[in-house]
């Protein structure tokens, strides 16, 4: 059964994040300890309770398709009802649309929690989300009436709609046309793919957000426009009316996340699909990206919630299974897998991954509130910038690392882990879709570097940079081995990520292959430094508050001491691969017909 790490996850807020200084800002009034505490735990009771029972089920019994029609995995339909009743989808959004108007910190655990307890559940109030960002960001008033309130309520679920057959990840390519009617509406023509619960039985109506062309628009991103194109019509007094032209022709049958419907829609086919128009033609790439940053982030959430839930099954199995002797002879009979070294090492690694990544992220969510939220304007700016900084790696680096910490899982099971009754397993499967969707990792790393270090000439991340280096200092004055690894290897990082910074800065005009053939290795090893910093602060807050809960923070603190000297030292090799002069002549010395 899944076990919510509220103690970390309120440790993390408090002492990383700054929730206090949050709730202070106008807004974050609500978040009172008392308040943060109960949300989280109910959070906790209701993923463990309802969705945690459903996720093995949604495997072995996924979503299905008739003519038509997509009938979710059994039990899933009543787990949603009582998710939205019970305000869920609303904790982050806004009070006058009926949402509650938290802080993202806030809600950011509760996402970690629901991807935990179910990954495939989870992605239909995340696609919801997004829809509801882009309407708030664009849409107008009375679309926000319209549609907003019922988003926020679960009546009605939202998706995105980018991906075509011919188009992928290159949204110029997208071809799904716009016909104006003259009365305000438009008909949409096309075929739109990997489109997440973009057919189902859970809720009443579903609000496709939609990319398309309007007959008028220039080629390429440039004139592609965003419309609202719901499954139902909706009448002037806010009920449903007929059908509209949009249909699911088909699901996918995939790897993993098999109860989350995967659907292909087809817009048009009967005389075509009635949108309309969400802000001004031709902007439609620059809101939908307002969705695709809200579900990148939560994305790399559910890649530090199934590292979790992994990390939970492998170390209850570690505990319960015996197999062999001890390698040190303190035992002449054989002992529970957990006391060989290379079995603690394994779990150690998975830990201290999960726990440097849930920290990253909980602090990129207190930059967004800051962002959004500090009385200051040039503060809210740098809050923003160094927000967007951390988003791609949130995304990436959280997302990969879950591909060797679920692999960890299976590994500790050991032959067992390959069975699919034991559940190890779907961990891994569930997780490989995350490095892919909301933008491959290249497509994180690219933006990490084009629109996040060259834009600002390397503002953002030298900032990061010199408040790690004041972190590295205060470990100086820390009395102990713990402290003193994590001191050096942290430097380390830190001039192994500043040497990169400084090579992408120099080199990206003059030799771009030579940059971009390390942008996922500039990604990893920012996330390594990054994540690494946050386990440095982790460490200097258990060891003030030791007295509290020895428990707790000894084990903080020891974590903290496995990352600096196993995870940390990994940036210095990916700062070689990055910089070396020829790095890019072995990334391209094979010829294409060498392959």
């Amino acid at each position: 059964m899944y076990q919510a790490p509220t103690s970390d996850m309120l440790f993390v807020m408090k002492e990383l994040a700054g929730l206090e200084a949050i709730a202070k800002l106008p807004g974050g009034e609500d978040a009172t300890p008392e308040t943060v505490e109960a949300v989280l735990h109910e959070a906790a009771r209701l993923c463990g309770e309802v969705l945690e029972p459903l996720n093995a089920e949604g495997d072995r019994n996924p979503s299905r398709w008739e003519s038509g029609n997509v009938h979710a995995t059994p039990g899933f339909k009543v787990a949603f009802r009582q998710y939205v009743e019970g305000g869920w989808q609303g904790v982050q959004h806004p009070q006058e649309y009926e949402g509650q108007g938290l802080p993202k910190l806030v809600g950011t655990p509760c996402v970690e929690m629901l991807n935990a307890a179910n990954l495939s559940f989870a992605l239909c109030p995340l696609l919801t989300d997004g829809a509801i960002e882009a309407l708030l960001t664009a849409g107008t008033e009375a679309q926000k009436q319209r549609f907003v309130p019922k988003l926020i309520s679960g009546d009605w679920t939202g998706t995105m709609n980018l991906t075509e057959p011919q188009a992928g990840s290159d949204l110029a390519a997208v071809r799904t046309r716009a016909e104006p009617q003259g009365d305000g509406t438009f008909k949409l023509f096309g075929t739109k793919i990997f489109i997440t619960w973009g057919e189902h039985d859970m809720a009443g109506n579903i609000v496709h957000l939609v990319l398309a062309r309007t007959p008028t628009a220039p080629e390429g991103v440039k004139g592609i426009s965003l419309f609202i194109v719901p499954k139902f019509l909706i009448n002037e007094d806010g009920t449903l009316g007929a059908r509209n032209d949009v249909h699911c022709v088909s699901i996918e049958h995939k790897l993993g996340i098999k109860a989350s419907p995967t659907a292909v829609l087809q817009f048009g086919d009967h005389g075509g699909a009635i949108g309309q128009l969400i802000g001004e033609e031709n902007r439609g790439l620059e809101y939908m990206f307002i969705m695709m940053n809200a579900a990148r982030f939560a994305v790399g959430m559910q890649g530090v919630a199934v590292s979790d839930r992994a990390y939970q099954k492998a170390l209850a199995y570690a505990k319960e299974r015996v197999q062999s002797r001890p390698v040190d002879g303190s035992a002449k009979a054989a002992v529970s897998i957990i006391h060989h070294p290379d079995v603690r090492r394994m779990l150690a690694t998975m830990r201290a991954l999960t726990e440097a990544a849930r920290a990253l992220a909980y602090v990129a969510a207190g930059e967004s509130d800051r962002a959004h939220g500090d009385p200051d304007e040039a503060a809210r700016a740098r809050h923003q910038a160094r927000y967007e900084y951390l988003v791609p790696i949130v995304k990436g680096w959280s997302t990969e690392l879950a591909l060797e910490v679920t692999s960890l899982g299976v590994q500790v099971h050991g032959g067992m882990g390959f069975i699919e009754e034991t559940g190890a397993a779907q961990f891994y499967r569930d997780a490989r879709i995350l490095p892919i969707y909301e933008g491959t990792t290249a497509i994180q790393a690219n933006d990490l570097i084009g629109r996040k270090t060259l834009r600002d000439g390397g503002a953002a991340a030298r900032a990061l940079l010199a408040d790690i280096a004041q972190t590295v200092d205060a470990l100086a004055g820390q009395q102990g081995a713990a402290f003193e690894s994590m001191r050096r290897h942290l430097a380390l990082g830190r001039e192994a990520l500043a040497s990169a910074v400084n090579f992408v800065l120099a080199k990206a005009k003059s030799d771009p292959n030579a940059v971009f053939a390390g942008s996922v290795p500039y990604l990893k090893l920012a996330g390594i430094v990054l994540g690494g910093w946050q386990m440095a602060r982790a460490m200097l807050a258990s060891q003030r508050l030791m007295q509290t809960d020895p428990k707790f923070h000894g084990a903080k603190i020891a974590t903290a001491q496995f990352f600096a000297q196993h995870v940390l030292p990994q940036a210095v090799a990916l700062e070689v691969a990055i910089v070396s002069a020829n790095g890019s002549e072995g990334v391209l010395a094979l010829a294409e017909d060498q392959f």
